[in-house]
């Protein structure tokens, strides 16, 4: 019997922290699992500077090395992650059918825990530049700016603490703001040191609408208007970071019940609408959007799934 005709005891989707912890308490049951990513394992957690807020870690930890901390435990366990893209997601008789690569994954049992993405400016420039002066993540790609001009976009938790990383980098960062910075009260005092070193300068009612080129071909220059009149900013690289939307468009067609903004609806046992299907993580409506959370409902959906795998056995 091939990979593609077995069917498995547990499915994965996505491997990020809450799978992760998902993945640790299914194996330490015996209960075969196998995790398919499509992306960086870790998720988000991974390209994330600094994970100050996790229980157990005083002095925060890198989000790289929490994630590879994680993916250890769960492959010393007995967990297995698979490279693959996920398509489609439906309930087949007695079990779930996983499109997977094109080809057809059976499981008794999924979790869903994809996480979401980063939001996009969608203005001129912006798709055409990305990766080579467009970037959404500071801890990737910041030290490529060392001693550069950089635009940051966004001002609510993201956008701070990610300015505050590249000033190790950048030798002077226009942070532009929508409306009002909403980051929290800790982290709008350490960005304050930064305004008043000059380091930093914040841009208030300030929208991207073009980021533009010279004739070297890179990034030069931001346009935007600031209080709705048109301003210009100077600039080598444009980071952004304006929310997270839910990786969810695979589960169109699926059945599965979502939200208004796309997050998939689960009962108090993390169960979705359909049978054997769980969610957990930041993909799931309701969830707080923070690791710990985030774990911890990893860790109650696999045992949740346990039980419903064991009431299986008893039909």
């Amino acid at each position: 019997m091939n990979e593609q005709e077995a069917v498995h005891q547990v499915v994965m989707v996505g491997a990020g922290p809450s799978a992760l912890a998902a993945a640790i308490y299914t194996t330490r049951e015996d209960i075969e699992t196998v995790l398919y990513e499509k992306g960086a394992v870790g998720g988000l957690a991974a390209i994330t500077d600094k994970v100050d807020n996790y229980p157990g870690f005083p002095e925060g930890i890198e989000g790289m090395k929490l994630a590879d901390q994680l993916q250890k435990q769960a492959e010393r366990f007995g967990a297995r992650i698979e490279y693959g893209d996920v398509s489609a997601v439906r309930r087949r008789d007695n079990h779930v059918e996983l499109t997977i690569d094109g080809q057809a994954v059976k499981a008794r049992s999924v979790l869903i825990a994809t996480g979401s993405d980063y939001h996009k400016l969608g203005i001129p420039g912006e798709a055409e530049f990305y990766g080579r002066g467009v970037h959404y993540c500071a801890t990737c790609d910041g030290a490529f700016y060392r001693d550069k001009r950089l635009v940051v976009v966004g001002g609510g938790n993201s956008g701070v603490q990610e300015a505050l990383f590249l000033t190790r980098f950048a030798s002077h960062i226009d942070l532009l703001v929508r409306s009002t910075v909403k980051a929290s009260e800790v982290l709008q005092r350490e960005l304050q040191t930064y305004v008043d070193s000059g380091k930093v300068t914040i841009h208030l009612q300030t929208n991207p609408t073009e980021i533009a080129t010279d004739d070297t071909g890179k990034v030069a220059f931001v346009r935007a208007t600031k209080a709705g009149e048109p301003t210009v900013f100077e600039t080598d690289g444009v980071f952004v970071f304006i929310g997270l939307k839910p990786n969810t468009q695979f589960l169109r067609g699926s059945g599965i019940e979502l939200d208004e903004r796309g997050l998939i609806k689960t009962n108090e046992h993390l169960a979705t609408n359909i049978e054997g299907i769980y969610a957990s993580g930041d993909v799931r409506s309701g969830a707080t959007m923070q690791v710990a959370s985030a774990v911890g409902a990893g860790a109650t959906a696999a045992l949740n799934i346990r039980e419903y795998l064991d009431s299986q056995k008893q039909k």
